[in-house]
């Protein structure tokens, strides 16, 4: 019972002071003071006629005009015996030498003169007296327009300068240009570590490093070395940089500032360099330390670029201080700068130099292997069963960031609860990928036979034509089940290139072909159904003419520019470019009669592929092997596969 009344006080709201309480007192304390005080409470309001007896009586002491309009009637002390007045005097609220009547007698000069007549008939011997009064409430009602704009406009600013519940330095308006960056040190430790980063294995040795510079200066200085300034870590969304920096933070055991690029933009002038002085101010009190500035591309862009607002732009001024704090004036300040983005060809030259950013580490989205370990680290908290293949998930989820597998990981486990499984099967990691990559599958969508026949032997012409050719990425599965925008699919297994040569980029064009080639050779009509095929070929031919000179008419030149310059140029000539659409014509036309030319000569198996396509509406690689046999390229491929497991070292090739 003890334990009960404990817990029911412990989820009890627990009080909390208010400031505006303070106002809301004061305010009640003047309202009752002006209440109280003014010795009106027990006045009565009085008529003409009551008056007038009133004063034939010659009971009255003095009567004071208020404001021109209200006569206060004030009763002589012998008078106030009479029974009349008994009712007055006995009220709580009467106070002595207070008026007992109110007479709004309405123009004054009347009033005066039947006042003056009355004195005259009934000698009369009270004074007069004007008076001009006003209370406090009407004064603060006067006021109040004034006082609501300044409430409003303090609201604002409030909010404005760090919102309304802010705490700290960034509460308050007066303290705008404090720096936004969250602090974690002794008392608020990160708990990740490397154990926690999956894959990332030249990444993390890289910023291994740098947890080694904070923790043993002396290892370096002693031999005339200085400590990096700062660290970029670059590459696509999702791959694990703010993951990487924060495992620095919890190996380094040191304070760690974190903060996002735009929390130094502010509306304010000036506010955005005020924050940047004050953020490393603070990082060199604690040094040594950590600064991890995630998307620093919202305030390092290169300057002079995009500007609508002038020289004096905000972003710019917040950038130059930034610059200002790196340039490395307190070299024996122990103070690390880490920063992430996913944009760095927008960034400013001045901040990539050495000195500033020391080191860029490219965080690549992983590979197979990196893939298979990431996958044990989301797994861990799911209930799995005993048929999922971690490797085979691994290989199905080429080009997944470690952000996209832990979203298909819990997808897996929505789909499983959805079906009432009591553990995660294989079948729902590969109803997840179809999810995430193909779309929510569309079992409302009407389609009539005579189209679902021609999306089912489109996509039997993918398959058929990627089964045939070795250099095309082998099926997995094939569905003409309607998913997002798509009417049908197919799901490949590619193999993972470090360098892609020219038969394998025309294989992989000839196969994306086989869908319409399917539907020439078939019904000798062509639909719309392949215009996504049309874009990537389309994009696969421009990039072989333009990109990596793998046309043998236009020969070893690239018109990219990997700095981005060329937005305004075009660098080739009028005559070149009429080359250059007749090559990517010419390049995707072949591979189009090509894959003519497979589906002709495997017509009956192209019909024998559609038509269990139709029956079933998904197939996989097992259906395919009993229509086509055994593919033959499929073993080379995994002995490629085993040989580059153990290479040790590649030779550094870049590609788009």
């Amino acid at each position: 019972m003890s334990d009960l009344k404990k817990d029911s006080n412990s989820n009890m709201p627990k009080f909390k002071f208010n400031a505006y309480w303070i106002y809301g007192a004061i305010f009640v304390i003047i309202m009752a003071f002006q209440f109280f005080s003014s010795g009106d409470l027990a006045t009565k309001s009085i008529s003409k006629n009551e008056f007038n007896e009133i004063l034939k009586e010659n009971d009255i002491s003095k009567i004071v005009v208020l404001n021109n309009n209200i006569a206060q009637i004030y009763i002589k002390k012998e008078a106030q015996k009479k029974e009349r007045y008994r009712k007055t005097i006995n009220s709580a609220f009467y106070t002595q030498g207070s008026s007992f009547y109110d007479y709004n007698f309405g123009d004054l000069q009347n009033f005066e003169n039947n006042i003056e007549k009355s004195r005259q008939e009934n000698g009369l011997d009270f004074d007069i007296k004007n008076e001009n009064k006003t209370s406090i409430f009407d004064t603060i009602l006067g006021f109040l327009p004034f006082i609501i704009l300044i409430g409003v406009w303090l609201f604002f600013m409030k909010r404005m300068s760090g919102g309304a519940g802010g705490s700290g330095g960034g509460g308050q308006i007066f303290s705008i240009g404090k720096s936004k960056a969250k602090l974690f040190d002794k008392d608020t430790k990160v708990k990740t570590t490397f154990a926690n980063v999956a894959g990332l294995e030249g990444a993390k040795e890289e910023v291994q490093e740098i947890v080694d510079f904070l923790k043993n200066p002396e290892k370096y200085t002693s031999l005339g070395g200085k400590i990096p300034k700062g660290a970029l870590l670059v590459g696509p969304p999702g791959t694990g940089k703010t993951l990487l920096a924060k495992a620095v933070a919890g190996e380094a055991d040191v304070p760690f500032f974190s903060l996002s690029g735009s929390d130094f933009v502010e509306m304010f002038v000036g506010v955005g360099a005020s924050r940047v002085r004050d953020l490393f101010k603070q990082a060199a009190q604690k040094s040594p330390s950590i600064i991890f500035i995630d998307e620093i591309d919202a305030i390092g862009r290169a300057r002079g670029k995009n500007s609508m607002t002038g020289g004096n732009d905000e972003r710019e001024n917040t950038l130059n201080q930034l610059l200002t704090e790196m340039d490395g004036f307190g070299t024996d300040v122990n103070v690390i700068v880490l920063a992430a983005t996913n944009r760095a060809d927008v960034l400013d030259s001045a901040l990539m130099r050495a000195g500033r950013f020391d080191r860029q580490i490219y965080v690549d989205l992983p590979n197979i292997n990196e893939r298979k370990e990431i996958f044990e680290v989301h797994i861990k908290p799911l209930k799995l069963a005993e048929d999922v293949k971690i490797g085979f998930l691994a290989q199905q989820t080429p080009g997944f960031s470690g952000a996209d597998i832990a979203n298909m990981c819990n997808e897996a486990a929505l789909i499983a609860a959805r079906n009432g499984k009591k553990a995660v099967h294989h079948q729902d990691f590969l109803d997840a990928v179809d999810r995430i990559v193909g779309g929510l599958e569309k079992k409302n969508k009407v389609i009539t036979p005579s189209e679902k026949k021609v999306i089912a032997f489109h996509e039997a012409g993918h398959a058929t034509i990627s089964w045939m050719l070795e250099h095309a990425a082998p099926l997995v599965k094939v569905t003409i089940v309607p998913r997002g925008q798509s009417l049908g699919a197919a799901w490949y297994l590619p193999a993972e290139r470090m360098i892609v040569q020219t038969e394998q980029m025309l294989d992989e064009m000839c196969a994306t072909m086989g869908g319409r080639a399917a539907e020439k050779v078939m019904f000798d009509k062509i639909s719309t159904g392949a215009l996504s095929d049309l874009e990537k070929v389309t994009k696969q031919a421009r990039a072989m003419v333009t990109v990596y000179g793998l046309n043998e008419e236009l020969g070893n030149i690239t018109y990219y520019d990997s700095s981005g310059n060329d937005g305004f140029v075009k660098p080739y000539s009028e005559d070149t470019a009429k080359s250059i659409d007749k090559e990517i014509s010419k390049m995707i036309e072949a591979q189009y009669e090509r894959a003519i030319q497979i589906l002709g000569d495997n017509r009956d198996k192209l019909t024998t592929l559609a038509e269990l396509l139709l029956e079933k509406e998904v197939i996989f690689k097992n259906d395919l092997e009993k229509i086509f046999g055994k593919r033959p390229f499929d073993d080379v491929q995994a002995e490629i596969i085993e040989e580059k497991k153990d290479v040790t070292s590649v030779e550094p090739t870049t590609e788009k």
